[in-house]
């Protein structure tokens, strides 16, 4: 009977891993015969979990029942799940602060001692920041997810840098969270092009719209979304090529701030925006490196006009000071 309840937990665990798994590959991962796992089955279905068949695969499902089935978690999954709840009760979504500290609470009282103590060790020594970003409500996230999920159609208001609040209608990709913001990657019907919408401005409408084939997303989708959003919103996108190698650069300039790419093991491009040509000039001059402008003009014109003023700075020999001693 051990045996036979052990074998049922371990059952129900797979189950929750995937989506669909075939009779056979169950029965290989349990070591029993095929005969066994049906029985299991059924009794999990007497039990009151729904188990579904699925003719595709000759296999089996777990679907969505009236509650909640136990979670059985291993010792990786359940530290990365406290984990997990102990960020999102630091308020990276709004919303979902109380709800991740009860469910956290809950986790914790059944943690192992082993694993507590794992996790209060990483909690003794760190120490949260908040990004300062804006909040997204889990709502939104989730209705994006779900469209996405189910490659259905999305419509929704969306609130641009100015206010103004316009419809549009996608075929959601992906969601990318940035660690200061989450991004929708979509391709948006009317412009028949991929675009980059901040999850914040998003206010999704229901029902969501028709199924549609998913296109192939962009070559890289994390570059994209790196230029999108590094470049995109600004008035000025510059292309420098940084005199140091790719990974150098990225110690100061991360992928939400600027898209880099390798030209050799000493050089690499670096596109970024800013609505300020002062800002850009001094945010790569102040990586320590040298640097070649290429775009936009009026960019190369004020390091010309910058490195004349700081060159003259540097020579002067005349104080205001001695003007005054001298009185």
């Amino acid at each position: 009977m051990l045996e036979t309840s052990a074998r049922l937990l371990r059952l129900l665990s797979l189950l929750q891993t995937r989506r669909d798994w075939a009779g056979g590959e169950l029965a290989e991962r349990l070591e029993v015969n095929v005969r066994t796992v049906r029985r299991d089955i059924d009794r999990l279905r007497e039990l009151g979990y729904p188990v579904l068949a699925v003719a595709g695969v000759a296999g089996y499902r777990l679907g969505a029942g009236a509650a909640l089935p136990p979670l059985l978690l291993d010792d990786e999954e359940a530290v990365a799940v406290t984990v997990g709840l102990r960020g999102a009760a630091s308020g990276h979504v709004t919303g979902i602060e109380e709800s991740s500290m009860r469910a956290l609470a809950k986790l914790e009282q059944v943690l192992p001692s082993r694993l507590r103590h794992r996790v209060s060790a990483l909690q003794s020594v760190t120490v949260p920041m908040r990004a300062g970003g804006p909040a997204v409500h889990p709502d939104v996230l989730t209705a994006i997810a779900a469209a996405a999920r189910d490659n259905h159609r999305l419509r929704f208001d969306y609130r641009s840098h100015d206010g103004d609040v316009s419809v549009r209608d996608v075929e959601p990709h992906h969601l990318v969270h940035t660690g200061r913001r989450w991004y929708l990657v979509a391709y948006e019907t009317g412009r028949q092009d991929w675009r980059t919408y901040r999850a914040d401005r998003i206010d999704p409408r229901t029902p969501t719209g028709p199924r549609f084939t998913p296109r192939p997303p962009p070559e890289d989708l994390l570059g994209y979304t790196s230029r999108a959003i590094t470049t995109g919103a600004y008035r000025y996108r510059a292309r420098i090529t940084m005199h140091a190698s790719a990974d150098r650069i990225a110690e100061h300039i991360p992928p939400t701030v600027g898209a880099l790419e390798a030209v050799d093991e000493h050089r690499c491009t670096l596109v970024v925006g800013s609505n300020s040509l002062d800002e850009l000039t001094l945010y790569v001059g102040l990586c320590g490196v040298d640097f070649d402008v290429h775009e936009p003009a009026e960019l190369r014109e004020r390091v010309r006009s910058l490195g004349v003023r700081f060159t003259r700075a540097g020579n002067s020999e005349h104080y205001p000071e001695d003007d005054q001693a001298g009185k």
